[in-house]
């Protein structure tokens, strides 16, 4: 007898996809905020990058402050509060962190700007935490992957739409100059910002949401959270170092890069010798896979963070460096290439087979396409330049098909070829160059499902804290950026050759997925099988 499939809950998964929009539209704004910043307050480069250190450091504070009070308390906080109540109060915290940037610009700080935006994103970090599992409640679980296919589609369009239209809030319209802007555009954006957490979050409390809860049982893990309890100290202290010291800053990140991955290393080197108090640490392909994590959200993050300093160069792409008023049509391809491989992998979300399967997944990494460069001319963006990328497009598109969905394959193949294109990046100039690191971008769309699913392959019972340490790992996008953002301000390496770093890192996933292949393996499982979601 055949199981009744439970229906999904249309309504419910509406609502929630504007969570996922808004964390979208925010992260990759920063992209534009960030030189906007940097030329305001008279920053280097490193101290620019600090925008992103402070929104994707406050994800790993907020989940690591979860698990440790639900592993001191013995019980799932998130769960006993329920997944809609959590998202409600992250929409809360991401209001006053909203709200702080308003003062904050005003008094003309940076540090207080940091500040509001770790506070903002602490918010993020209990709504990503909540949101994702919610999605999967919201329906038969067997069609969960496809809600979260949805989600990260809308996720994706948030993030191609939030460079524009924050462009346009601070310099009074896309193309304009960037002279006119006061702090007045940033209390006006915030304040919307602001409004519509407000809305959203009303919306949410009112509407007859399930609460989302699960009977799960919580494993605590004493080990596992005193070792995550160390590296968040030890990069305390090496924060504190770079503060009050005059140790370069280079040298401190690449401390705290080293840190994270010894620690994580170590941890399952003592977990393998007896793994009483580890829980999910106990498996190195988990270890393998919060380090891809790491990296992988790291150099998604630092390709579009730095991109900006990289086009004011003179000579890079015009003779007289491009102005900062004038570079969101080139954030938002590269955050619109995320979009368009996503909106690719959601094909399998209609059941589709054989040649309309095919012909589906060629057309619709065009239409995406289609999309990005509709919105980008929408806002007086001359889209002209950028019609010749569908030649890259073209290229992802013969890695994914190689990848046949199988998330090993998938993950090599899109490595490699973002490996590639960030070294011709790196060596050639104009639009060429541009298209190639754009191009990153269209390489990490599919690599989230491909790492997780990996990560968590054969945890059992732990899967559910697997997922809460991989989620941590998004810590990489507060250090590889910076890091980068440090190699560029050294005068013998300068910025366009400082993407020699995101080569580096897409080059050590390909390392990365050929072992969590063999240790798969050993454990005899089989991960041909196809995979979907997003982030």
């Amino acid at each position: 007898m055949s199981q009744t499939k439970q229906p999904t809950n249309t309504s419910a998964l509406a609502t929630l996809v504007i969570v996922f929009f808004f964390w979208g539209f925010i992260a990759a704004s920063n992209s534009i905020l960030i030189p906007f910043c940097k030329t305001h307050f008279n920053l280097n480069q490193f101290e620019s990058q600090l925008i992103g250190s402070a929104f994707y450091g406050a994800y790993f504070i907020g989940s690591l402050i979860l698990f440790i009070l639900s592993n001191v308390i013995g019980y799932d906080i998130l769960n006993k509060i329920g997944y809609k109540k959590g998202i409600i109060y992250g929409l809360l915290i991401s209001i006053v962190g909203a709200l702080l940037i308003i003062p904050s610009a005003n008094a003309n700080s940076f540090s207080a700007i940091l500040a509001s935006f770790f506070i903002v994103a602490l918010g993020f970090s209990l709504q990503q935490t909540a949101a994702q599992p919610f999605a999967i409640s919201l329906g038969d679980p067997s069609t969960g992957s496809h809600r979260l296919n949805l989600a990260g589609g809308v996720n994706s369009l948030g993030t191609t739409l939030g460079p524009i239209i924050v462009s346009f809030f601070l310099f009074g319209s896309v193309g304009s100059s960037a002279a006119n802007v006061t702090v007045t555009n940033i209390n006006t954006l915030y304040l919307i910002v602001a409004g519509v957490f407000a809305v959203v979050a009303i919306f949410f409390a009112i509407s007859k949401l399930p609460e989302g809860k699960n009977d799960e049982k919580f494993e605590k893990a004493n080990k596992a959270a005193s070792s995550l309890l160390i590296m968040t100290l030890l990069i305390g202290v090496i924060i504190i170092i770079g503060q009050f010291s005059e140790v370069p800053k280079l040298t401190l990140l690449l401390i705290s890069l080293i840190s994270v991955v010894g620690i994580l290393f170590y941890s399952n080197t003592q977990a393998i010798k007896n793994n009483e108090g580890w829980g999910a640490m106990k498996y190195p392909q988990l270890i393998y896979g919060m380090i891809g994590i790491f990296i992988y959200v790291g150099v998604e993050v630092t390709i579009d963070n730095n991109f900006g300093a990289l086009l004011k160069i003179p000579g890079y792409l015009t003779a007289e460096g491009l102005d900062e008023s004038k570079i969101s049509k080139y954030v938002s391809l590269y955050w619109g290439s995320l979009m368009i491989g996503r909106w690719t992998g959601a094909v399998s979300v209609f059941n589709l087979t054989g040649l309309k399967k095919t012909i589906a997944t060629i057309i619709v990494p065009f239409i995406a396409f289609a999309v990005v460069l509709f919105v980008n001319n929408l806002y007086g963006n001359d889209v002209n330049d950028l019609i010749a990328y569908a030649v890259y497009i073209v290229l992802a598109l013969a890695a994914f098909f190689y990848g046949q969905e199988k998330p090993v394959k998938t993950l090599i193949a899109v490595s490699s070829l973002a490996t590639i294109a960030m070294l011709i990046g790196v060596f050639t100039n104009g639009i060429v160059s541009v298209y190639s690191l754009m191009a990153g971008g269209l390489c990490c769309s599919v690599m989230w499902p491909c790492i997780f699913s990996l990560g968590v392959g054969g945890l059992g019972k732990y899967t559910s804290q697997g997922s809460a340490f991989l989620i941590m790992m998004i810590l990489g996008g507060a250090i590889i950026p910076p890091l980068q953002g440090a190699v560029g301000d050294l005068s013998s390496v300068g910025m366009h050759h400082s993407y020699l770093l995101a080569a580096a890192c897409f080059a050590f996933l390909v390392y990365l997925a050929i072992k969590l292949k063999r240790e798969l393996k050993s454990q005899g499982l089989d991960f041909d099988a196809q995979v979907s979601g997003g982030h």
